[in-house]
């Protein structure tokens, strides 16, 4: 009976990497391709200020639901009616609580940021999207601890094109930051209709203490490395927003979301499935160790020659693309965060694994270490090369991985080394090509196209060389689901 459940378990997480994956492949097209444009419509300055802003906002969610819905999904037993009445009441109140607060704050945050009305509208079309977005919760979670990460797609593709597509336009047409404000609302109201309609559930009120008490016994440490994340991330970047122009802000948000691109494409899929995969494999060490590696030499054999792409590519983008040189500035910063992202790939699922088999009081000193150390090194490297000092810390910091590493060897026994090492050499030879052949500037658009492509079919040529069993094992099961 346990071999089956193992083969149902990965079945379905083979599914939902398919599903997510797919959806994110269509959303970051879009985004991306609506990322373009609105570079090219809107300035810095307004692209710093949509990154604060949202900042302020992302620092509520942290404070949302305690960790309830993670302590619903890594739950054992069957979900109670109780169960979802106790979340939902504690997590609505808490949110509820805050929006008030925050409105009432909002003509404050706005003197302290020295944002016009239209940044303090936009303030507060972010804080009513973060209560519609909060209702979606008990829907998410039943679908995730299911594994019908399927059927969260179309909601989320639906969500993407509705906020790209309002802003795009309403960019184009002059109203500037004003476009975030009614595309964060089109955003949520979208998300929200569509999820109810795919799996729908009767909202209700009730509170069980029973219930509360064994839902946070897990929620409460595990929503202490999110709030720690919080500091580390979202609230630097509210602290920047004072100590750096809004220019400057912009140029970090830019070099960190394109930076970002392999991590947003093909990272996030496999991490959404990992935590309720590798929770339902905890009582078999080996059987979870094996799964980490095929986790690691997924991610190592897709972001790594994808990263090493953008190294080498992003300078003559931003050279070729018309009213794109404003961007040089940030390339100092685009690189290091490219850096930083390859050693996120692997990190993260490592980090997964220790929550799912409950080592939470580990990931949770990793997390405050990180979080003092990301202070320190940022407030440090910024007086010494301005801006570029957000990167360099996050590259300085990464170096930790080494760390995270032997901690999990400890719980479950894997290779890292020979998870990735093919896929590292085979970009290092394709990171070569690029180097000696991509050529200065001006730079000619057809030779670029041509080496891109040898580069790509060469690293794909080693990688089949070296690994072909395991990719073939691979696909196998993605050809099942």
């Amino acid at each position: 009976m346990q071999e089956i459940d193992i083969a149902t378990i990965r079945e379905k997480a083979v599914k939902g990497i398919v599903a997510l994956t797919g959806r994110t492949f269509l959303i970051q097209i879009i985004a991306f391709a609506a990322t373009f444009l609105l570079t090219i419509f809107l300035s810095p300055a307004v692209f710093g200020v949509f990154y604060v802003v949202s900042a302020c906002i992302s620092f509520l969610s942290y404070f949302s639901d305690i960790g309830l819905a993670a302590a619903l999904i890594q739950k054992k037993e069957t979900l109670t009616g109780s169960d979802l009445q106790t979340t939902f009441t504690i997590q609505q109140g808490l949110v509820l609580f805050l929006c008030i607060i925050m409105l009432l704050l909002s003509p404050a945050i706005g003197i302290f940021y020295k944002l016009d009305q239209s940044g303090i509208w936009l303030f507060r079309s972010l804080i009513l999207s973060f209560f519609l977005s909060s209702l979606k919760t008990i829907p998410s979670v039943l679908l995730e601890r299911k594994l019908e990460f399927k059927k969260l797609v179309f909601p989320q593709i639906l969500e993407t094109i509705g906020f790209y597509g309002v802003s795009v336009v309403l960019a184009w047409k002059g109203f500037g930051i004003t476009s975030f404000s009614y595309a964060v609302l089109a955003r949520a109201i979208i998300g929200l209709v569509t999820l109810y309609a795919i799996a729908p559930w009767r909202i209700s009120i009730g509170f069980s203490l029973p219930v509360a008490k064994k839902l946070l016994r897990f929620g409460i440490p595990f929503q202490m490395n999110s709030i720690l994340a919080l500091a580390k991330d979202d609230l630097m970047t509210i602290f920047l927003g004072r100590i750096l122009s809004f220019t400057e802000i912009g140029y970090i948000g830019w070099a960190k979301k394109w930076a970002e691109v392999p991590l947003r494409l093909i990272m996030d899929s496999v991490i959404r499935v990992t935590f309720p995969t590798f929770s339902r494999l905890q009582h078999d060490k080996a059987v979870l160790g094996k799964a980490i590696e095929k986790t690691l030499f997924g991610l190592a054999a897709t972001i790594i020659p994808i990263s090493v792409g953008l190294l080498f590519f992003i300078e003559p983008a931003v050279a070729l693309i018309p009213k794109y040189a404003k961007w040089y500035p940030a390339l100092f910063s685009f690189y290091l965060f490219v850096l930083t992202s390859i050693v996120a790939s692997f990190s993260t699922p490592l980090t997964n694994a220790l929550n799912a088999v409950g080592k939470i009081k580990i990931t949770l000193f990793l997390m405050v270490f990180w979080t003092i150390a990301t202070w320190v090194l940022t407030l440090t490297f910024i007086p010494i090369v301005g801006f570029g000092g957000v990167a360099l810390a996050q590259a300085v910091l990464s170096l930790s991985i080494f760390v995270v590493v032997a901690l999990v060897k400890k719980v479950s026994p894997f290779s890292f080394i020979a998870s990735i090492r093919f896929p590292v050499l085979a970009s290092l030879i394709q990171g070569c090509i690029y180097f000696f052949f991509i050529g200065a500037r001006p730079y000619n658009l057809n030779r670029i196209v041509f080496v891109g492509l040898i580069g790509a079919i060469l690293y794909t040529g080693l990688v089949w060389i070296f690994e072909k069993k395991r990719i073939l094992s691979v696909l196998a099961l993605f050809r099942k689901a």
